[in-house]
């Protein structure tokens, strides 16, 4: 979990946000994903967040819907995608997280699951359907290895409920911007201020601000509320709009490069 402390370090020293990047695993598969997050993080990708396809998602909006049938489609499992996350650390520093529903990893087996994240060089999870007041389990088999977590607070959460969620939090705290489900928006709420607010309340982690985040002027807008942004469905957006699998690296270096100008807030 260093690798995500000393990033947001680094960030604030720099007076900037802090970029994360959301790519699904597989899609259009798990080779071509290893370069595409290898790509995301020299074009300024601080953190990738790197989804693992599961079929019946509860947060996942129609583009990434899609992205995650793709990769099922195609024979993504959970063993691929931390054989894949492995594979990137060899080839770069970049803070990893693991973004999933609570089935794959029950499935899979907590225990077995969060040795293996370990091993792969995995620096966090996040899990998006997991209640944290069901989580101590889980919660326990991380802390054993450093193994950071991950939970999230939505503008919907009662505010007695913000706590559970930020002391199970080792890594940093996911502001989720809006209610429904991911995808590109045209405008930002106006409440985030104050729900970042209300979370900086009950911990001193840091908050990132995802859901409906696409521009370098939306970053840029996250960044001053916020430590980072979270880009996802912009993401996986286009590299799905690439016919050619040769297209994909260098149309996710473009927009990354892009989307970093805007974590600038000085």
């Amino acid at each position: 979990m260093r690798r995500i402390t000393a990033v947001f370090e680094t960030a604030r020293a720099e007076g900037r946000g802090v970029l994360v990047i959301y790519v699904c695993a597989g899609d259009p598969n798990l080779e071509a994903t290893e370069d595409i997050v290898v790509a995301a993080a020299e074009a300024g990708a601080d953190i990738v967040e790197l989804g693992i396809p599961y079929s019946d998602p509860i947060a996942d909006g129609p583009v990434i819907q899609a992205a995650g049938q793709r990769a099922l489609k195609v024979g993504t499992k959970v063993a691929g995608v931390l054989d894949t996350a492995a594979r990137i650390r060899e080839r770069c520093d970049v803070p990893l997280v693991i973004m999933t529903c609570y089935n794959p990893i029950l499935q899979f087996g907590q225990e077995a699951f969060a040795e293996w994240a370990v091993q792969a060089g995995v620096d966090a999870v996040l899990v998006s359907d997991l209640p944290p007041e069901e989580s101590d389990e889980w919660v326990a088999h991380c802390e054993a290895r450093d193994l950071g977590t991950v939970f999230l607070v939505a503008p919907t959460t009662r505010p007695e409920r913000i706590p559970e969620a930020t002391q199970r939090t080792s890594a940093f705290v996911y502001a989720v911007s809006r209610p429904g489900t991911t995808g590109e928006r045209d405008d930002l709420p106006k409440g985030l201020p104050e729900l970042v607010e209300n979370i900086r309340e009950h911990t001193e982690r840091p908050v990132v601000i995802g859901f409906g985040i696409s521009t370098p002027e939306q970053v840029r807008a996250v960044c001053r509320v916020a430590d980072g942004a979270v880009v996802g469905s912009a993401m996986v957006r286009v590299i799905a709009e690439q016919t050619d699998e040769g297209a994909i690296v260098p149309a996710v270096g473009r927009f990354v490069g892009h989307l970093a100008e805007g974590t600038k807030t000085e």
